[in-house]
């Protein structure tokens, strides 16, 4: 009796530990190829500015696009698109979009672990220490939204700052 109860608290840890494997792959990669979150954009290869945007409201961020081809394909399935948001220079999100395919999906899920359903976001997601990713389709296309939580947390420390600049001055 006491071997079965081992046997199965062994197997529930070596479960733990490999789901908990898998996250940190996902956060041992930082995003997506060779981009990787919280680098600067003139890291990125064939990088193009799109436009100024206004991220969550309030932060001036600025888009870029890059169709160089070191990121047009995951596997056999082809990219329609990488765009990149940084803030400071800094990127804080990777946006991959790409044609419906179950293969994409399958090979996260082989990467990362289960992915964890949203019904608010009607999306799946997968939270690392330091990012997450969302994978969200629809009938025709996918998008894959890799965010840092570290940028993103400056962005908001950053509008702290601002407001006690503001309280200051009264």
């Amino acid at each position: 009796m006491k071997s079965v109860i081992l046997s199965a608290a062994l197997l529930v840890v070596s479960i733990a530990s490999t789901l908990a494997q898998d996250v940190s792959e996902l956060n041992r990669r930082n995003g997506f190829k060779s981009i990787k979150l919280g680098s600067e954009i003139d890291s990125v290869k064939g990088a193009v500015f799109k436009k100024g945007i206004i991220e969550l409201k309030y932060f001036a961020a600025k888009l870029y696009e890059t169709k160089h081809p070191d990121y047009q394909t995951i596997g056999e399935v082809t990219v329609k698109k990488v765009q990149l948001k940084t803030y400071k220079n800094l990127i804080y999100e990777i946006d991959v979009i790409l044609p419906k395919d179950p293969r994409v999906m399958q090979g996260l899920e082989k990467s990362y672990g289960e992915a964890t359903y949203s019904v608010r976001l009607h999306a799946y997601y997968w939270n690392a220490e330091n990012l997450s990713l969302v994978f969200k389709g629809d009938g025709k296309k996918i998008l894959l939204a890799y965010k840092s939580g570290p940028i993103i947390k400056m962005m908001h420390e950053d509008k702290a700052k601002k407001v006690d600049e503001v309280a200051e001055d009264f």
